[in-house]
């Protein structure tokens, strides 16, 4: 019998989420059946989507999240022993799985060849966090030659890509962060055009001088009152993506700006997404954005902590803002 390890949500999180929020507990998994193959977690991923839908996950329920688990007993062929899956397995050590995902979610994947590659990449630039900015952006914001486009969330996994398909497709890129660490890393190794400190600079009085054109595209991850300024600033007909408001999470009444001001005046097209929307298309991202770093277009780096026991930790980690790139737990 193999024993799996898994965190449970134990309370309902209330402002930040603590360390008792979450009980970490044994569960017995049974003998394989015919389909079904076990999978044993190698990295997990921490994303900021967790904080907002574990307001409405069950308790007692494992903790959602992707994961990359390696197969090691398989009575499904189309699942082989050696091989890496990607799945929404949860905060958990050992699986068992059919590898039938919900219609209309996420799709179970085996990772394809990376060569030299790490599998974690499975959880960040080729994985859920990769289509969402693949997708997010040329789908909603349908960037053109020439034009100025804000990303903030900028030094995450999600902007950070975002910000170097803009600069594929020839934009102007202006990327907004917390630290000047990560600022440094966005201006000199992704080349963005521009970059601001939230923390330190004044964003008004920046983005009015980075984009003295006007901004025709936005990629939000944040929310609040720094959206509401870059809104302020766009062009007409210009487009948003609203992926995230991370700014928001730990505080629901945090006061943000009216946009429905700039919204009609400016006669902008703002659309929210989630990710699954593209889920028929999934590996289209993944091999696109493969296709890309083999060929040097783009970067990618990894926050990786070690040890199942630090899941929590990461994860708060990740929603200060601590990680460059793409935050991940090594078991």
């Amino acid at each position: 019998m193999v024993k799996a390890k898994k965190y449970i949500l134990h309370k309902r999180f209330v402002g930040e989420p603590k360390p008792s929020d979450l009980k970490l507990v044994e569960e017995e998994l049974p003998p394989l059946k015919d389909g079904e193959f076990l999978a044993e977690a190698v990295y997990l991923s921490v994303d900021p989507y967790m904080r907002p839908y574990a307001d409405v996950l069950p308790l007692g329920s494992t903790f959602i999240g992707i994961q990359v688990a390696l197969i090691t007993e398989s009575k499904n062929p189309k699942y082989p022993v050696g091989k890496y899956v990607v799945d929404a397995f949860g905060w958990r050590t050992h699986t068992i799985s059919n590898g039938v995902s919900t219609p209309g979610d996420i799709p179970v994947i085996v990772l394809p060849d990376l060569g030299d590659l790490p599998v974690s990449l499975g959880l960040g630039i080729l994985g859920m966090p990769g289509n969402t900015g693949y997708f997010g952006f040329l789908e909603i914001c349908k960037p053109k030659a020439g034009e100025t486009v804000v990303v903030t969330g900028a030094g995450g996994a999600v902007g950070s890509l975002v910000g170097q398909i803009a600069k594929l497709k020839g934009c102007k890129v202006i990327g907004i962060a917390g630290s000047d660490e990560k600022n440094k890393w966005l201006k000199e190794e992704l080349n963005f055009d521009h970059v601001i400190n939230y923390k330190t600079q004044d964003v008004e009085a920046e983005l009015k001088k980075a984009a003295s054109e006007g901004v025709d595209c936005y990629f939000d991850n944040v929310g609040g009152e720094i959206s509401t300024i870059i809104l302020n600033q766009m062009n007409f007909f210009g487009r948003v993506a609203v992926c995230g408001a991370i700014s928001g999470y730990n505080n629901r009444n945090i006061k943000a700006g009216v946009v429905q001001f700039p919204l009609v005046f400016r006669q902008l097209k703002m659309e929210g997404f989630v990710v699954r929307r593209w889920a028929d298309r999934w590996m289209e991202g993944i091999l696109q954005n493969l296709e890309w770093i083999k060929q040097g277009k783009l970067k990618y780096r990894e926050t990786v902590t070690v040890g199942f026991d630090k899941m929590f930790n990461a994860f708060v980690d990740m929603l200060r803002g601590v990680n460059q790139g793409k935050a991940v737990v090594k078991v």
